[in-house]
């Protein structure tokens, strides 16, 4: 992609830049605070280093000062450079940290209300300008009904330096919170307690990868290298080994076949909704580095894979110079990418050969984009981010003052912030444009069989305890989700729907401040309620 001059020369440009930052007259912020002391050693690549954090978080709507308390964590932290030629090129640094004990042993903790857990990532948006490229992507992907990884903004002051914007996110993980799939242990080596959970990378071997096994199957260049994610590979069992590997290569060996139907079918072993929304959120972002980098299959027990989650989406809406990734038109599963080490997996193009598969993808396409990806939804997401960052962005440009110029890969670079955030908007109206004429379906006659109407909410404004009424007769589970304004899940759980009624408890749920709120109810991939719910204060 970048020779080595290039990439030097881009090295030192950045270098240069990050030296010559504007001073900053820092008060407070609307944003939480972070504060990392190192207590003078240097934070590497690995092996992670103990240093005390602490956050500083007064609640929602208020203001947060160095000065106040560290009252959302106060206590050691084992951190590491994260990245891989990010951490090499951009000054601007990513992080992985471990929440720890006094003692150094690792504890779950929730941090900024998000779930508990002691995996966590730092994310330093640097050549995504907008800064929005990744939450943006992770809150419409959540609104689907997947788990996508949960964001808030920080300001991030390290060894008191002042040090700009960040998201702290949570980790891909096999967790209850995070991916919910079943614990695999290393007695669990045969029957049904062998069968899941996995997690497979599809990605770099670098970042702590690397133990996997290749595909049977040439792509253009090469084949497609699976990496064990989840038993990781010091802990994953031979038995356990066998057992994915057997199921992806039968899951490559159907569809290489091109086996859509009959008793071998590529659906025993895998689950297809999940690959179209795979695919429609890489698509809708036309992510260069989507299905070959950065991507993920997992599987629970007793049942077929999954793909996903979603991760890395900076190189995203146009912030991309090479593989016409600038382009709104054209899909990045059928990109050339012959120059390129990093190949799409060959079964993208086999599943788009299978008449089934296509017309569910439009049929998927053309009903996220009545809802949850309507141009005014993504417009309001788009818009409750950029105003969340409205103070923030200013401090942060004049730490790292790289508006008006170019940082690898940019293909656009706007004099400001509003111009970069225009450019961007302006990219996602011309891609959905796109994307609308390609994966064209008519609901005509067929529409009423998504539409519920919700017969009441009550009691709304509510205390501890909520009633859906939905219409009589659907009945099963489903999942309700408690969403932010600004489009962040906050809350998912299973539920289950008797005659259309649904009962919500969130008398335990400390969490969920008072406020206004999003409710969402799905049901095997359809929305059945979107309404504005009230928690009293």
């Amino acid at each position: 992609m970048l020779s080595f001059l290039k990439l030097f020369s881009v090295f030192f440009l950045l270098s240069f830049l990050s030296f010559n930052a504007i001073a900053q007259i820092f008060t407070s912020s609307n944003l939480p605070l972070v504060v990392i002391n190192t207590n003078g050693q240097t934070i590497k690549d690995d092996p992670k280093v103990m240093v005390d954090m602490g956050i500083i978080w007064n609640g929602p709507g208020k203001r947060n000062a160095l000065s106040d308390p560290k009252n959302n964590y106060n206590g050691k932290v084992g951190i590491e450079i994260r990245g891989s030629s990010s951490q090499y090129f951009f000054p601007k640094k990513s992080y992985g940290f471990e929440t720890k004990s006094n003692d150094f042993a690792d504890i779950d903790v929730s941090l900024l209300d998000l779930p508990e857990e002691n995996d966590w990532v730092l994310y330093a948006p640097y050549t995504d300008k907008t800064m929005i490229r990744d939450v943006l992507t992770y809150t419409l992907d959540a609104s689907l009904g997947h788990w996508s990884p949960r964001c808030r903004y920080v300001e991030l002051f390290l060894n008191g330096n002042y040090e700009g914007v960040y998201v702290l996110m949570e980790k891909i993980k096999r967790n209850v919170n995070r991916v919910d799939i079943a614990k695999l242990t290393t007695e669990d080596i045969s029957g049904a307690d062998l069968s899941g959970g996995y997690i497979i990378k599809i990605d770099k071997l670098t970042g702590g990868g690397g133990d996997g096994w290749s595909s049977n199957y040439m792509n253009i260049v090469g084949k497609t290298y699976y990496q064990y994610d989840y038993p990781k590979s010091k802990e994953i069992t031979i038995e356990q080994k066998t057992y994915i590997q057997s199921w992806v290569r039968n899951m490559e060996n159907t569809l290489f076949q091109e086996s859509f139907t009959g008793n071998e079918n590529y659906h025993a072993y895998l689950n297809d909704s999940s690959f179209i929304d795979f695919m429609i959120i890489n698509e809708f972002a036309k992510n260069v580095d989507g299905y070959r980098l950065s991507s993920y299959l997992y599987k629970d027990k007793n049942k077929p894979i999954n793909c996903g989650p979603i991760w890395d989406f900076n190189l995203t809406f146009g912030n991309a110079d090479y593989y016409n990734g600038w382009t709104t038109s054209g899909f990045q599963y059928d990109a050339n990418l012959y120059s390129d080490g990093s190949q799409n997996p060959f079964w993208w193009k086999k599943l788009l050969r299978d008449p089934s598969y296509v017309t569910k993808l439009k049929k998927r396409w053309a009903w996220i984009r009545k809802h949850e990806l309507s141009n005014q939804r993504i417009s309001f997401v788009t818009d409750s981010l950029v105003s969340l960052l409205a103070e923030a962005q200013v401090r942060n440009y004049q730490r790292w003052p790289i508006l008006g110029v170019k940082v690898w890969p940019n293909y656009y670079v706007g004099s400001s912030y509003v111009s970069e955030i225009n450019w961007m908007k302006n990219w996602l109206t011309s891609r959905l444009a796109f994307l609308d004429q390609q994966w064209p379906y008519d609901f005509t006659g067929a529409e009423n069989e998504f539409v519920f109407q919700s017969i009441s909410i009550f009691p709304n404004p509510f205390n501890d305890r909520l009633t859906v009424q939905l219409a009589p007769g659907i009945n099963g589970e489903g999942i309700a989700e408690i969403v932010s304004l600004g489009g962040v899940l906050l809350r998912k759980s299973n539920i289950v729907i008797q005659n259309g009624q649904v009962q919500l408890d969130f008398s335990g749920n400390k969490s969920l401040s008072p406020g206004l709120y999003v409710l969402r109810i799905n049901q095997h991939n359809r929305v059945l309620l979107t309404e504005k719910i009230v928690r009293r204060y």
